[in-house]
């Protein structure tokens, strides 16, 4: 009976114990609630200004950014980053508020080495990203044009945060990290909306260059397309084989790939068609074929030589017969 009554006395008075410890630690937290009251205010005050500048920090990027690109997917992460940026500074100062030092100083020192983590883990996926959007804000090129970079031809499909996709003229989608397109030579073909063409062609020794000189440049007039404010360039370049060489330059109005090669077919048939008319020959390769070790003979030579010694042979192979 005394043994029960002790462990029922032991009981309480922990259990008194207990309370008085918890309503201690109750009064305090409340004591300490109190008394940061007003940094509370204060800190909830902070976050609720950078929430509202991080609202007008996006939309004054917005404006921004859509007079510097059309790629809204890189609008919308800027203005994301950026409002994470704002906000996350307003959380930093509302922690200094309430005095929590430590933590901030922690939370940042915890931020730096996962950032520099990420930054070794992710270095190619982050250069192709902010390479991107350079290229976004720089605009050297933009969807539907026609550029060569890295030795690939094609037509700008799609320009996202990671890859430029390009479409060759064979129909194959290329796929070409941003950083390989931001650091290497790029040409692009639709810039100024022109393109110049080239066109190699000779005519016979025989022929009178200066009249077709004027018939080249006639042809080239007569084509529907070529841009009638650029002057048409006629060079004769060397002496050939068989031919005397020129090139004709010209320019056309380009957009698409079809346009510059249809412009180039017409080009040549136009230049033909002239020729023929009147009499200007485009000679076919001459060859001089010579034989023999010391530099040969001529073919003939050789062929009456050959004949001469057929005759002998019949010759001799009558005699003997006889």
């Amino acid at each position: 009976m005394f043994q029960s009554m002790d462990i029922s006395r032991i009981f309480d008075d922990f259990r008194a114990k207990l309370n008085e410890e918890v309503m201690s630690k109750l009064e305090s937290w409340l004591d300490t609630l109190i008394s940061m009251l007003p940094e509370m205010v204060m800190a909830l005050l902070v976050l609720v200004i950078f929430f509202v500048i991080g609202k007008l920090v996006r939309k004054t990027l917005h404006k921004l950014l859509s007079k510097a690109t059309v790629n809204k997917t890189v609008i919308d992460l800027l203005e994301t980053v950026a409002g994470i940026v704002v906000i996350g500074i307003g959380i930093f100062i509302a922690l200094g508020v309430l005095n929590l030092d430590g933590a901030v100083t922690s939370l940042l020192a915890g931020a730096g080495i996962v950032g520099l983590a990420l930054g070794f883990a992710f270095q190619d996926i982050a250069s192709n990203f902010i390479s991107g959007i350079i290229l976004t804000i720089r605009h050297p090129f933009g969807i539907g044009d026609i550029i060569e970079t890295n030795d690939i031809y094609g037509t700008v499909q799609k320009l996202n945060l990671r890859n430029t996709i390009l479409q060759t003229p064979q129909g194959q989608t290329i796929y070409i990290p941003n950083k390989i397109v931001f650091e290497n030579p790029l040409t692009n073909y639709t810039g100024n909306g022109q393109r110049r063409i080239d066109l190699a062609c000779g005519i016979s020794y025989g022929d009178d260059l200066k009249k077709a000189r004027s018939l080249a440049i006639e042809a080239i007039e007569e084509l529907e397309g070529y841009n009638s404010d650029r002057e048409i360039l006629f060079f004769y370049e060397e002496f050939g084989g068989s031919s005397i060489n020129f090139k004709v330059c010209f320019w056309v109005n380009f957009r698409t790939n079809p346009d510059f090669l249809d412009m180039r077919s017409e080009a040549i048939i136009a230049i033909n068609e002239k020729f023929n008319e009147h009499d200007i020959m485009i000679p076919f390769p001459i060859r001089t074929l010579d034989f023999g070790i010391r530099g040969g003979e001529k073919l003939d030579s050789m062929l009456q030589g050959f004949g001469k010694d057929s005759q002998d042979q019949d010759t001799a192979g009558s005699s003997k017969q006889e």
